[in-house]
């Protein structure tokens, strides 16, 4: 994407996450207000620095979380929780603790599933977590962790080139699986947002 279409969309996602806090200031109970807050704060979190991205990712758990105790049969909630466990995972080098938020994302796109079976994008996600340990291995051990969204320079240059490939297979995998993540939660947050901007129906 372009620098252009980055901002656009850091601009969005900064109207849609004031939006939600000034209504939540007028109505805590809106759940479908804290789901585009909590949907807002993932998609944030992508243009931080690792710190700040985290803290970020669990204000969204929180918000979501909050949705949940109001509608714990909200499917769109219950997918947007997993994608914030699953992009928080991917943000700790532990496998130990990584490997919880994974579990934790699994069980909520499993719940998702079971409130709407027919959502080929919550089975896709389910799917997709389930292979998520093994691509936060490779991403940690060849240095493209959050320290590498960050800044830091990665390996050497000294690598071989099959080292060099492989990493690269490896990065574009995870690239792959994180931008689908993403996509897929900037979606969900745009029709809710959308869906909320809405006349209400004429009676």
């Amino acid at each position: 994407m372009d620098m252009q279409g980055d901002i656009e969309r850091l601009m969005f996602f900064e109207h849609a996450r004031k939006a939600a806090e000034a209504t939540y200031i007028k109505n805590p109970l809106d759940g479908d207000n804290l789901l585009r807050w909590g949907g807002a704060l993932l998609e944030l979190s992508q243009f931080q620095n690792p710190t700040a991205s985290k803290q970020m990712l669990l204000d969204a758990i929180s918000k979501l979380e909050e949705a949940l105790s109001i509608d714990p049969k909200k499917h769109a909630a219950l997918w947007c929780i997993g994608n914030v466990h699953t992009s928080y995972g991917f943000m700790i080098p532990d496998e130990i603790v990584a490997a919880d938020h994974f579990q934790k994302a699994s069980h909520y796109f499993e719940q998702a599933l079971d409130e709407q079976p027919e959502n080929e994008l919550y089975r896709k996600s389910l799917e997709l977590t389930s292979k998520a340990p093994e691509l936060h291995k490779a991403a940690h051990s060849h240095g493209l962790g959050p320290q590498a969204l960050g800044g830091v320079a990665g390996p050497s240059s000294t690598a071989s080139t099959s080292k060099n490939v492989k990493k690269k297979k490896s990065s574009d995998l995870k690239y792959d699986v994180m931008g689908w993540v993403i996509l897929a939660a900037g979606i969900a947050t745009w029709i809710s947002f959308a869906k909320s901007q809405m006349p209400p129906p004429r009676q």
